[in-house]
């Protein structure tokens, strides 16, 4: 099985997300469940229906997390000489402006946001690239070529 790369950010953030849904919010769930039986008749009783419907999403969260912050791999300072997980890359396509990613995990992958997952079309295509080299990608709109201007 191979690990979830995350940044120190990222595993954080999933920290205090997991904390939130053990403690307060489950405890809030606990709290609506109990009001509903207490109305009485729970075959017809939309409030528990609701309530049972979102403690299985509430749990199927944090089963999610746990497995994720189980396998995880917190990524270190990438090396700057070739592409890795946890490196910033400028890479420039042409006729375009160079743009910059942050190769994460796929947890952590937000493209709006600069970062893509090592296991995306681009992200394959940058790994274990040097500066200078030209990288293509299969994307769902086709091939694209680009070159790696600058690794951090």
């Amino acid at each position: 099985m191979q690990p979830n790369y995350l940044t120190a950010e990222g595993e954080a953030k999933l920290q205090a997300e997991l904390k939130d849904l053990t403690g307060p919010r489950r405890e809030e769930l606990a709290l609506r469940l109990r009001a509903a039986i207490q109305m009485g008749d729970l075959s017809e009783n939309a409030d528990y229906h609701k309530a049972k419907e979102d403690q299985s999403f509430l749990e199927g969260r944090i089963q999610e997390i746990e497995a994720i912050l189980r396998n995880s791999q917190i990524i270190e300072k990438a090396d700057n000489d070739v592409v890795s997980v946890g490196s910033h890359v400028t890479i420039q396509e042409e006729d375009f402006e160079p743009e910059t990613y942050h190769i994460v995990g796929p947890t952590e992958a937000d493209p709006r946001q600069g970062r893509i997952s090592h296991e995306s079309p681009i992200g394959v295509a940058l790994m274990n690239k040097k500066v200078g080299q030209i990288a293509e990608a299969q994307t769902p709109g086709g091939a694209v070529k680009f070159k790696i201007l600058k690794i951090e």
